[in-house]
């Protein structure tokens, strides 16, 4: 659960923290994700996606840090 502390009743600043945590934790993502109904088959491919995705920053972020 994502709770926030609004000060000196400033609403707007309380919104723009809200909206940044929850992106922080894939809650906007994932809200849009369950939009529409994804079958079984399209989601194994997008988490295989993902997979590569991240698998591939990760050997970029060691490269220039190790040199690998």
């Amino acid at each position: 659960m994502v709770k926030i502390v609004v000060r000196e009743n400033n609403v707007e600043a309380g919104i723009r923290v809200l909206k940044r945590k929850m992106q922080k934790d894939g809650l906007m993502r994932e809200l849009r994700m369950r939009k529409f109904y994804e079958k079984p088959c399209e989601r194994r491919k997008r988490k295989m996606e993902e997979c590569i995705r991240r698998t591939r920053k990760n050997r970029r972020k060691r490269y220039l840090t190790e040199g690998f």
